[in-house]
């Protein structure tokens, strides 16, 4: 019955909304300046497959080697947070949004949109690294990455708010992992 239900709940979240299509709309009509653009732009390359946050917790771990154990646990808890998501992706299939006047300003590795992988792995990443990194830098560059992806034009809201909540529960998980590596031995 659960996985009937997956397949049912994917279908659900397959079709589009009206009120979803309204704020892709409203995003996509404000952010045309080419600061906003650029920024968008580089966030989304810098975010593709998870690539700056596996990257700053690999070098975190090879520079702090008294938190070794914490860097290596924060950056898998990313890592399959983003495989997750992309194999939740392969299950829904929801097609990237493709509205007349509204193309995309980038690229994307693959066709599907629900959940935002990005938004997976920054919302993860921020949660994952707290106390490793400065929380107003990891909240705000998720933060920003997130909203990237509406303003480049390749997501749903309903995609980048799905992908962040399931990276922030990943996040949670993965945090109460990297306690356990934080306490002494022994303990």
């Amino acid at each position: 019955m659960a996985f009937g239900g997956a397949f049912a709940t994917g279908q659900v979240v397959k079709t589009v909304g009206a009120s979803d299509v309204a704020l892709y709309r409203g995003v996509r009509g404000r952010t045309g300046h080419p600061v906003v653009q650029r920024t968008s732009k580089a966030l989304s390359f810098a975010g593709e497959h998870a690539g700056v946050w596996l990257a700053a917790g690999l070098v975190g771990a090879a520079v702090d080697r008294d938190r070794r154990p914490e860097w290596l646990r924060a950056t898998a808890t990313v890592a399959g947070a983003h495989v997750a998501s992309m194999v939740i992706k392969r299950v829904v299939r929801r097609p990237r949004p493709a509205i007349a006047g509204l193309e995309p300003t980038v690229r994307t590795a693959g066709r599907h949109s629900f959940p935002s992988s990005h938004s997976v792995s920054s919302a993860a990443a921020a949660v994952a690294f707290h106390g490793l990194l400065p929380t107003a830098v990891t909240g705000t560059a998720a933060a920003a990455t997130c909203f990237s992806r509406l303003v480049v034009g390749v997501h749903y809201p309903s995609d980048v708010a799905a992908g962040a909540t399931m990276g922030l529960a990943a996040g949670g998980l993965g945090r109460a992992w990297v306690r356990r590596a934080e306490r002494p031995k022994g303990f």
